[in-house]
């Protein structure tokens, strides 16, 4: 599918920026063991109190953080429907417990038995607020998940977050889209790939510097079958482009400060949003 086709409506001007006080946010990293849910459950588990013990408001967990990401034959069986899932009911209670909200990506079935999709969720404690499922998918993912249709933005009320997923950081249309919509952080949980550490690197900093804000991706670490190795280097990224805090343990906490005064600051000095020609741009994108 073409990205002309996944804009449901033109794109339009009107840059949302939260107002209120600061306030601290989480990347976790792990090494998940592949089917086995509630080990990883237990592993994240401690992170998360160790995050929320931090004074984490926001706390992002990696991609598949709850089955492993090479589990192809086992598809069917670990992936949740969402919400009422095992992993998010587990989230909600960690939510509850902890007054925190909590991002992340599982195997989500769809309504069609066999249709699985590669979701993230953001929950708190009243539940899920918001769903996206991956559009973006990485090299053979395509024969395991169908694809996401939508871009969305969740308003927490003390920050607008928008979700992407792992491969995804490296198209700059998405966040884009996110950040023109309103989003002041983007949430990246990943399974993103060692022998790519090179395209981490400049992706994450670019999406955070080109749309002024945040971005807080979450990767995982270890390998799985031998042949799949994880880049860890979890970050947080600030409006500038620069890494805040980063990762280079197996299984790690970043707490980093979201300043919402440094996103209005950088998208005054670089407007690129407010510069955006989004007419004419959308416009090209329809004749794709």
């Amino acid at each position: 599918m073409q990205l002309g086709q996944q804009i449901s409506h033109p794109i339009k001007k009107g840059v949302h920026l939260s107002v209120g006080c600061n306030f601290k946010v989480a990347a976790i990293q792990m090494n998940s063991l592949p089917g086995k849910v509630v080990d990883n459950h237990t592993r994240a588990s401690e992170l998360i109190h160790q995050s929320a013990e931090m004074g984490a408001r926001l706390i992002v967990l990696p991609e598949l953080f709850s089955t492993g990401y090479r589990t192809e034959e086992l598809d069917d069986k670990l992936a949740q429907v969402i919400p009422g899932g095992e992993t998010t009911n587990w989230m909600q209670e960690l939510c509850r417990r902890y007054g925190i909200v909590l991002v992340a990506s599982i195997l989500e079935h769809g309504q069609i038995r066999g249709l699985i999709y590669d979701t993230a969720l953001t929950v708190d404690a009243s539940g899920v607020l918001a769903i996206y499922r991956k559009i973006h998918l990485w090299d053979r993912e395509n024969l395991r998940f169908a694809r996401g249709q939508k871009f969305q933005n969740v308003d927490l009320g003390f920050t607008k977050l928008g979700m992407q997923i792992c491969y995804e950081v490296g198209f700059p249309e998405g966040a884009r889209i996110l950040a023109i919509k309103g989003a002041d952080i983007l949430a990246y949980p990943s399974a993103f790939g060692r022998e790519r550490l090179y395209a981490w690197d400049i992706a994450t900093r670019a999406r955070a510097l080109e749309n002024g804000v945040y971005v807080i991706a979450a990767n995982r670490s270890g390998e799985e079958k031998n042949d799949t190795f994880f880049a860890g280097h979890s970050r947080i990224i600030n409006p500038r482009g620069e890494v805040v805090a980063e990762a280079s343990l197996e299984n790690e906490v970043l707490v980093a400060d979201v300043d919402h005064n440094l996103i209005g600051q950088q998208r005054r000095q670089l407007p690129y949003l407010r510069d955006l020609n989004t007419a004419l741009i959308n416009r090209f994108l329809c004749d794709l």
